[in-house]
């Protein structure tokens, strides 16, 4: 039988074990998160430098231009989760959104990118839906196939053309996209035109580089 002054040692050097784990635990959740943060801030810069350096964002092409932003930001909602995607997707809308009045990416952005329906939004759901495509698919990322990954960067390529013209779309046909100054006599032709000329070559890249990019990076995100 212990006797009371043992008990009280026992349970002393339990709760002082308890305590040193419980503040291990929390030191190991404070870096892990420091380092997420440190990563996502790297997501963001990468995207402001696509956006505002010629041809490490955008290709121009005729009045549009072919878009290499989105496998930056379906990698960082492979990496980081939906969440941080929405975020990393947001900042690259704002910076369009901006540039649309200062510096136009092409003829037409000073016509629809200054509406941050079409500008800003399209671009957040790109990180939070391709993020959570793939949560859908594999419980853990790090598990995650290279055809996983390829449709994850696919769906979000789509999603960015799909939200885009359509809200170009609507845009028109409720009369606030003013076309008939560049002369666009037919404009659903020309929408879907402009959405094989450049939404099929940007899912396909996306498809390409998102898988080929993330798989060998996320052996170092937790």
């Amino acid at each position: 039988m212990l006797n009371a002054t043992n008990r009280g040692k026992i349970i002393a050097v339990l709760s002082r074990q308890s305590f040193e784990s419980r503040e291990e635990g929390n030191i190991i959740n404070t870096q892990s998160r420091a380092y997420r943060i440190s990563i996502l801030a790297l997501f963001i810069a990468i995207v402001f430098v696509q956006s505002v350096v010629p041809f490490l964002g955008y290709i121009p092409v005729g009045p549009f231009s072919i878009v290499i932003i989105q496998v930056t930001v379906v990698i960082a909602a492979v990496l980081l989760g939906p969440k941080d995607g929405a975020w990393v997707g947001f900042t690259w809308g704002f910076i369009n959104w901006v540039r649309a009045f200062v510096w136009p990416t092409s003829p037409m952005a000073i016509y629809v990118l200054v509406n941050p329906l079409v500008s800003v939004l399209p671009r957040l759901l790109v990180g939070l839906i391709s993020g959570w495509v793939l949560l859908k698919m594999v419980r853990n990322v790090h598990d995650a196939k290279v055809w996983q990954l390829s449709l994850a960067g696919i769906v979000g390529s789509v999603v960015n053309t799909v939200l885009v013209l359509g809200f170009m779309a609507g845009m028109y046909y409720m009369g606030w996209l003013p076309l008939d100054k560049l002369n666009v006599q037919s404009f659903m032709p020309w929408l879907l035109g402009i959405m094989a000329s450049n939404g099929i070559p940007e899912a396909i890249m996306s498809g390409i580089l998102v898988p080929l990019i993330s798989k060998p990076l996320l052996r170092y995100v937790k």
